[in-house]
């Protein structure tokens, strides 16, 4: 019988909880109460809290790790597509239907987006409303406000 893992690891935005075994990451979430970080990570999710680091550090702009989130075919699909945005670019919901081939599937997608198990690995935060709003996000919005801007940071132009 295989057991899932679990490790509390910090970022500049709160603590996130990860959690996977040999067949890969099933849930990584942020939470919002103060919980005591795991001081030895598992070996199997070392490899994770590392890419973070990374991501965090701004030296990452990309994942590669062994995905296992457990959901519908739909949202493996919706979840599927979401890797597809690149770093520091955004989606709306209706072109992420229009990708999935059903303009009229937005409110699923939109449902099945706030499902992911896999906070940042799976950029759900890169999901943004027609109208360039910060819509929806599980972390709350300050989080995906933060994300976004960590991805995409404006530079600031000397006047001299």
């Amino acid at each position: 019988m295989e057991f899932n893992l679990t490790a509390y690891y910090k970022t500049p935005i709160g603590i996130a909880k990860i959690v996977g075994d040999k067949n890969g990451l099933q849930a990584i979430t942020v939470l919002d109460e103060a919980i005591e970080i795991t001081e030895e990570i598992p070996e199997i999710l070392k490899d994770c809290t590392q890419q973070l680091d990374e991501y965090f550090k701004g030296t990452r702009t990309s994942f590669d790790l062994k995905l296992n989130p457990q959901g519908t075919d739909f949202q493996q699909k919706v979840w599927a597509e979401l890797l597809n945005i690149p770093f520091g670019k955004t989606c709306t919901y209706l072109e992420q239907s229009k990708k999935l081939g059903n303009v009229k599937a937005i409110r699923a997608v939109a449902s099945a987006n706030g499902k992911n198990p896999l906070w940042i690995v799976i950029p759900c935060h890169r999901i943004i409303g027609s109208d360039g709003s910060l819509t929806g996000y599980a972390g709350g919005i300050w989080r995906k406000k933060w994300l976004l801007k960590h991805e995409n940071p404006s530079t600031q132009q000397s006047l001299f």
